[in-house]
């Protein structure tokens, strides 16, 4: 950001500042040029993954199998600037890293590992994850998506929806209901009984791949069950890694954002004079400002307490609450400070308020963390 009040570089390693300014150097050079196009005709950038997998973000902070090893504060840094250019882009790498790579690396047998990691760390492999269901969302609990024994092999019937990377995947971490519990599988897409949709019309997150994901009776070899994944708590834990990513994110889309208002303030004259001379716009930049650095601190607390092993869940669902809604709320003011030019697509601003749109409901929505957070305060769990 131009105006770094705080100084968070004193904040930062030299290899934290070093990843997030070659990240930033991407977006500038990779990412911008393109990004409205693909947001215009509804289509994902494919050719980035090979870039993404040569700056090592594609499991950039697990350590082994070809990846990066890199802390969790740098890897936040990362997708704050890839959500600069777009959260389609962030959340590519979010869903490959935090929902499928350490799905794997967690609950994954060794083969698994040794076999998957090293492919989707090199961007040889793309993967996504089933969780969410057409009538169960904030609720996986309640998945009608079964999967029975069969010998050798599983039998999966259901579906999911709304899935990041759907129908692109060369595999899908899938969730399912079964006799013994909710049980994690690694469905390939050559996979007898497996198809995907893309979900067409969306308004929102238009440069990212949105899918529906079809099981009938789809047949799973027992080696593709994850030996490690037993209940909820499974995928639970996979969405605390996503949702720690999404809150270092919106704050690359609010910096955009900002900086897009900022600079047409000072450039459009009304009046006789620009607009960034009027104290209601002024009042605006300052709260966008204000809102932007206390996200960062909480960021960079989060990503400080996670490298130490401290980050409980709670704690992220705060910094993922807090950061998606005032990045909402900068881009709509930023919106208002740019007029009518806000809603073209000459200025990032109404793409960026779009696609938070979503951001704020994935990952568990905006009352859902506020629950998980009343329930920590107050030890009462209000969910039923």
């Amino acid at each position: 950001m131009k105006k770094d009040l705080i100084r968070v570089d004193e904040l930062l390693t030299e290899e934290e500042i070093l990843i997030r300014n070659s990240v930033k150097e991407f977006v500038k050079q990779k990412i911008n040029p393109i990004i409205e196009e693909n947001f215009r005709s509804g289509n994902f950038p494919l050719h980035i993954v090979k870039d993404l997998a040569g700056l090592g973000l594609l499991g950039a902070y697990l350590n082994g199998y070809e990846c990066a090893g890199i802390n969790n504060v740098s890897y936040g840094l990362a997708l704050q600037e890839l959500e600069y250019g777009d959260s389609g882009i962030r959340s590519f790498c979010s869903v490959q890293t935090s929902l499928v790579m350490w799905a794997i690396m967690e609950y994954g047998s060794e083969e698994q590992k040794s076999y998957w990691i090293p492919k989707m760390a090199k961007g040889e492999t793309i993967g996504c994850f089933g969780l969410t269901e057409p009538d169960y969302g904030s609720d996986p609990g309640s998945m009608v998506t079964k999967a029975q024994e069969d010998g050798n092999y599983w039998i999966i019937n259901g579906s999911k929806m709304w899935i990041t990377n759907g129908s692109i995947a060369d595999v899908a971490v899938v969730w399912a209901n079964s006799k013994k519990g909710i049980k994690g599988f690694l469905v390939e897409k050559s996979s007898p009984g497996f198809s995907t949709r893309d979900i067409k019309g969306k308004f929102s997150l238009r440069a990212s791949v949105t899918s529906e994901l079809i099981f009938e009776d789809c047949r799973v070899h027992r080696d593709n069950m994850l030996p490690k994944a037993k209940g909820l708590r499974a995928p639970l834990s996979c969405l605390n890694q996503a949702r720690y990513g999404i809150a270092w994110g919106a704050l690359g889309a609010a910096f955009a954002c900002y900086e897009t208002a900022l600079e047409y303030s000072k450039s459009r004259i009304q009046f006789g004079k620009p607009i960034a001379s009027f104290q209601l716009v002024q009042n605006k930049l300052v709260w966008m400002l204000n809102e932007i650095v206390k996200g960062q601190l909480l960021a960079l607390r989060t990503g400080r307490m996670k490298d130490e092993g401290k980050a409980s869940h709670v704690l992220i669902s705060l910094a993922k609450r807090n950061n998606v809604e005032i990045a909402l709320e900068v881009c709509r003011m930023a919106r208002d400070i740019l007029g009518a030019s806000g809603i073209t697509d000459e200025y990032p601003v109404a793409r960026h308020m779009l696609n938070l749109e979503s951001v704020k409901t994935y990952e568990g929505t905006h009352d859902i963390h506020t629950l998980i957070i009343g329930e920590d305060i107050t030890g009462i769990e209000s969910f039923r």
